[in-house]
């Protein structure tokens, strides 16, 4: 089964083209898609009243794959609001439970800094991180090419299967060490995650400077890159049960748009028939009427 879906469902204006849907729109993007990235959890880890409310806003097979706060990632500058590292990462996992107990969480995905490559000692902490989460599905992201480095990539591969890691495969600018290249293995029989970060090279060096957030995701893919993505999922979904997908190039909104394209070339219908229809004077525009 291959998940269509995109990193957030607030930015993305073209699913929201009336006051009604707009004020309304986690409900409004389920219709769309089965699954959503939540970005939030990054930045701070999230109440428990706000992880319920998303997941009754949502029908039952809809699914979150949750990134992980980013003082578990290493991203976080100075102190962490916690007393420890354990009691970040127990707040992370109590955060979690309203998504558990709905079966509506697809993973945690911790994605990794740039600044963290393969060395012994992150090894180490990639045990340590999933020792931790003991027991709730775990994705991971690299973003430094040494992990996948001729003599290591099998290595990485081998580890992540025995660690119980479900390896995230990324489309992404590729800007040396900075970056991974599409790396199409699975390292879980029930689960592989595919994120669309766009093919930016400019915007992918722009962190740091004032207006990266904007341009970082700039990038609206082709029909022909698409197409060869649409052979690369049904390769995947050769070998896992299930396929996150995820569509992150949205700096431009071009996100809904690309997901929804790639959505019609696999012959996927959105889940609207958990909803009931639209007022006919609510209708949907014309670009949303792919299928």
């Amino acid at each position: 089964m291959i998940a269509l879906g995109l990193s957030g469902w607030g930015d993305h204006d073209l699913l929201y083209p009336n006051k009604r849907l707009a004020a309304a729109k986690l409900p409004s993007y389920a219709q769309w898609f089965p699954a959503v990235e939540l970005d939030s959890s990054f930045y701070a880890v999230q109440p428990e009243r706000n992880m319920r409310k998303w997941v009754e806003e949502t029908p039952p097979p809809f699914r979150f794959l949750v990134k992980a706060y980013q003082g578990m990632t290493g991203h976080a500058r100075g102190d962490i609001p916690f007393a420890d590292e354990e009691a970040m990462y127990e707040a992370f996992r109590a955060s979690l439970e309203p998504m558990l107990e709905a079966d509506k969480l697809e993973a945690a995905l911790f994605q990794y800094p740039p600044w963290f490559d393969c060395t012994r000692d992150n090894v180490a902490l990639l045990r340590t991180a999933k020792a931790r989460m003991r027991g709730i599905r775990c994705a991971i992201e690299f973003r430094h090419a040494s992990w996948y480095a001729p003599g290591l990539r099998e290595k990485t591969l081998a580890f992540l299967r025995e660690e119980g890691w479900v390896h995230s495969v990324c489309d992404e600018p590729q800007v040396g060490d900075g970056s991974i290249p599409i790396v199409e293995e699975v390292t879980d029989d029930e689960l592989t995650v595919v994120r669309f970060h766009g093919r930016n090279v400019g915007g992918w060096r722009s962190s740091g400077q004032p207006n990266w957030r904007e341009v970082r995701y700039l990038y609206r893919y082709d029909e022909e890159e698409l197409m060869d993505w649409a052979e690369r999922l049904r390769r995947l979904e050769r070998q896992s049960e299930r396929l996150c997908v995820i569509f992150n190039n949205n700096s431009g909104g071009d996100a809904a748009a690309n997901a929804l394209q790639l959505m019609r070339m696999l012959e996927l219908q959105p889940p609207r028939e958990h909803f009931e229809p639209d007022p006919p004077d609510e209708e949907p525009p014309e670009q949303l009427s792919l299928f």
